[in-house]
Parts: C-alpha cells; sequence; structure tokens
C-alpha cells in the first residue's frame, strides 16, 4: 500500500517530521488498523520524492513511541494503540508561539551516557540488582531538557525568582489538569490542584490540613514511605488485607477506618490492578458516611502492558470523595520531585482556611521547565517512548525467566515497572539467599507487610524490578537466577 502524505516542501516543519504526525494521526483515528503492513521506507522515499533518510526518521519516532513495529524480514506493522498517551486538545494559548520542532530519534549505536543510581545506604552491592526502585535514565531526552532550562532564564527573565502563586503556577495546574483528563480520566478545575515537592510532602500538607484524629487505611502490604510519612505525623495507620482485586472492603470496614489509602492503577507492590467492581465498592464505602475519603494514589499508572487503561478511582462518577495524588518521578525522573494533588471541591475551603499560607516547595523555574516540556508535547512522546523501552524490557525479562518452569507463579507483571515470582514451596529468605549467592539481587514481599510484619514471615515471594536495567544485565541477571533456582523451580 502507498500512503498519500500531504507534504508541504520548504515550510517551517521539517519533511520526516510531517510524514510521522501524518501516520501518527491515521494510527489514532483508525484510518490506519493494528496490524496493517506500512510500505518500506525505500518505497515510501519513492513515492513521495523525498530521500530514504527522511522516511527513516520518521518511522524510526514512530518505533521508538509505540505507534509501529519493525517485524524481521517481513516490515513494519501498525501496533494496537489503546495504551498510548493523546492529549485531547491543544495546551497554551493556542498561538503556538514557542512550538519546538520534534527532534529525530537518536540513532541505534549511540546512547546517552550512563547514569548509576545511587546504591541505597546499607544495601548490599550485586553484579545484577533487580531492584523495584529506578527508572531509565537512558533514554531521558537530556537535550530538550537542557534547552527549555536555557529558554526560561533567556532575557533575564526576573520574574523567575519572584515568589509565585503558593498552590503552584496556574498555567502548569491547567497543563495538568488537561493531561489528566485525557489521559486518566480525572475531572477536577484548576484551582483544585496542589503542587509539591513529592508526593510525602503533600501527603503531610493533607493530613495537617485534615487533622491527626482520622483513622487511615492501608493495604498490606503497601508503599512503605507512604506509610511512615503517615505514621510519622501522629495519624492512626491500621492495616487492612487484600484478595485478587485489591483492598478487602469488608476488612476495611470493620477497621473503623475513616479515610482509606489504596493505590487502584497498579498496587505496591503486588502489582494487583483494581477491577472496576472492586473500585465502586470502594466509592460506595466512602458514600455511606459523612466525612469518609479515598486517598488515590495512582502510582504507576503510565505503564500499562495488557488491556485498555482503567480510569482513574478520582473520575468515577464520586470526585468529591477521592483525594488524587500523583507524581513525574516515575514517569519522567525521581529528580524531578514534582508532584501534585487534586482536592474534592468540599476540602478547597478547609485547604485554604488551615494550609492555603504555605509557599510553593518547587522553585518557579523548575514548574515553568515542565510546563514547557508538557505544553510543547516532549511529555507525550516521552511517554509513549517509555513505554516501548519498558515493554521491551518486561517482555525480555518474562523470557529469560520462562526456563524455571512452572514450579514459579509470576504476576503484577501486566503493569508497572516490577513483577512478582512466587515458589510453590521454597520460602522466600531461602530465594534472596541463593540470589544473593548467585549475584543477583532479589527482594522479599515480606518486608512490605505493615501493623503485622509476620504476616508475611510465610512468604514465598520475590520482587524482581528492571526499569533501570540494561537488556544485557537483564539477561545476565535472569541466567543467574535461572541457575540458582533451577533445580527448585521445576520440582
Amino acid at each position: 500500500m502507498d500512503l498519500m502524505v500531504p507534504l508541504k516542501p520548504g515550510g517551517e516543519t521539517p519533511l520526516y517530521e510531517q510524514i510521522y504526525e501524518y501516520i501518527k494521526k491515521e494510527i489514532r483515528t483508525g484510518g490506519l488498523r493494528a496490524a496493517v503492513r506500512l510500505p518500506s521506507t525505500r518505497r515510501l522515499a519513492e513515492h513521495l520524492k523525498v530521500s530514504r533518510s527522511t522516511t527513516q526518521m520518521a518511522y524510526d519516532q514512530l518505533l521508538a513511541e509505540g505507534y509501529i513495529e519493525a517485524v524481521p524480514y517481513r516490515g513494519y506493522f501498525v501496533c494496537e494503540t489503546d495504551g498510548l498517551l493523546e492529549i485531547g486538545r491543544a495546551w497554551g494559548d493556542g498561538s503556538g508561539a514557542g512550538k519546538e520542532r520534534l527532534k529525530p530519534v537518536r540513532p541505534s549505536g549511540i546512547t546517552q551516557p550512563q547514569v548509576s543510581a545511587a546504591p541505597r545506604p546499607g544495601s548490599r552491592r550485586f553484579q545484577v540488582d533487580f531492584s523495584p526502585r529506578g527508572i531509565d535514565l537512558e533514554s531521558f531526552p537530556y537535550g530538550v531538557w537542557r534547552k527549555i532550562s536555557k529558554d526560561t532564564l533567556v532575557d533575564d527573565n526576573r520574574e523567575m525568582f519572584l515568589a509565585g502563586d503558593r498552590q503552584g503556577e496556574p498555567a502548569l495546574r491547567e497543563a495538568i489538569r488537561d493531561y489528566l483528563h485525557a489521559a486518566r480520566g480525572v475531572v477536577c478545575e484548576t484551582e483544585q490542584i496542589v503542587i509539591g515537592a513529592g508526593s510525602e510532602y503533600l501527603l503531610m500538607l493533607l493530613m495537617g490540613m485534615l487533622g491527626r484524629s482520622h483513622t487511615v487505611a492501608m493495604e498490606s502490604p503497601t508503599y512503605k514511605q507512604a506509610y511512615r510519612v503517615l505514621a510519622g505525623q501522629g495519624v492512626k495507620v491500621c492495616p487492612v488485607g487484600m484478595d485478587s482485586r485489591g483492598m478487602r472492603v469488608d476488612a476495611l470496614e470493620a477497621s473503623g477506618a475513616d479515610i482509606a489509602y489504596v493505590m487502584p492503577s497498579h498496587q505496591f507492590p503486588t502489582g494487583i490492578v483494581m477491577p472496576v467492581r472492586r473500585r465502586q465498592e470502594l466509592l460506595q464505602w466512602a458514600c455511606r458516611r459523612e466525612g469518609r475519603f479515598l486517598i488515590e494514589d495512582d502510582y504507576d499508572s503510565e505503564f500499562r502492558y495488557k488491556g485498555k487503561p482503567v480510569p482513574a478511582l478520582q473520575g468515577m462518577g464520586r470526585e468529591d470523595k477521592v483525594i488524587y495524588l500523583g507524581t513525574f518521578s516515575q514517569s519522567i525522573a525521581a529528580a524531578i520531585r514534582i508532584s501534585y494533588m487534586v482536592l474534592p471541591p468540599a476540602l478547597l475551603e478547609l485547604y485554604r482556611e488551615r494550609a492555603g499560607f504555605y509557599a510553593s516547595t518547587v522553585s518557579r523555574i523548575d514548574q515553568n521547565i515542565l510546563y514547557q516540556f508538557l505544553v510543547r508535547g516532549h511529555f507525550e512522546r516521552h511517554l509513549n517512548r517509555m513505554r516501548s523501552v519498558y515493554r521491551e524490557k518486561h517482555d525480555s525479562l518474562l523470557a529469560a525467566l520462562s526456563p524455571l518452569g512452572d514450579g514459579f507463579q509470576v504476576s503484577g507483571e501486566y503493569a508497572g515497572l516490577h513483577l512478582l515470582l512466587t515458589h510453590r514451596e521454597m520460602p522466600e529468605r531461602e530465594l534472596v539467599r541463593l540470589a544473593e549467592e548467585a549475584g543477583v539481587g532479589v527482594y522479599g514481599l515480606s518486608s512490605y507487610f505493615i501493623g503485622e510484619p509476620e504476616k508475611g514471615e510465610g512468604s514465598r515471594t520475590v520482587i524482581l524490578g528492571y526499569a533501570s536495567l540494561t537488556a544485557e544485565e537483564i539477561r545476565r541477571g535472569a541466567e543467574g537466577l535461572v541457575q540458582a533456582w533451577g533445580s527448585c523451580g521445576k520440582r
């Protein structure tokens, strides 16, 4: 098949970008359906009367962002796009001022300088460390971020050094609102968004605003950092058991809690994606009594590898009962330290009265850099590219672990940046020990239990994160685990 791309030679937009945008739009609107074979770069170049390098750059960008895939000896094919981000409307003032051209993806063989993650205090050093912490930094758009940073301080932009809005810059909050509505189905106004330096700070701000007389229910096992923050604030935290669908609502009701902290999009560390029915049950629990709220930590919602994304709990019709937390640390970089909280309308007056006087903990310079990154389309392209990168790592790890046989059960593998392996007999501590002897770091599920840590003592589950590892490290690490656990995996 040939593509009738309406090119404008000599225009402001490079030809390769015109081809990229046209094919991307056709895929998005259904003009090019999944599994359709595209013309080769040579054939398309001859048809459009352009150089082959032009069509190759367009295809490389589409490949990097997950819109098409290259099948050896067969050609290029359109991918499923259910999980890809698309912002519903143009950001900014509509003038197009300051729009930046799309940068071609870096050719294979040329890589960004590697950035080594700082080891955790007291952590052991492994040849390969499957830590669930960390992200891929080799694919970070350093050049784009550097240029935006320079643009922010050009012409002695003194305004950036003045005190800004206490809730966060209005332009950035509006851009976040648009992103959340388009990508997560969140329903809110700009005034409901509060920007802060990390989710921990926002949790502290929230509990300072609500008061410490509340009882917060948390899933167990859970994200320990959130537990530490809440408990450190003097808030009573009670663990609530889980089943295969997430937090058990009957146990939540029995706990006496009036606030429930949940991670429905990808529960950490179990990897459970909460189905719609359980989400509705949680909303019903919150509605049964005045003063009840759900804190939705939308952890890892950007990365999903099977099925269509489930909209945020906040946007399911009772947004007045949900306090929504999100961050750019996982999707961009941990050092960005920009998170956001969406407050229900009923809590806005309380926020202004008890916490509205706190100055923003994120500098206006950093907020403006992120704003430009969002509105110029870089975030959309980066996120789609990272979905493709993480999916490849995810698939490589599963394939490399397949020799373990059916003695292990894999779970939590359809979303996020880690997966879990459960052995049918061997205890977690033995799995960790054997892996350590092989020079491979894996992490036991038991350390994430709260309140009653003894419930994790019978764990036979270990966690494997893969985001910060290279393809070669994943292969070597998996081979080490297969060698260490092989005999017990095939019993």
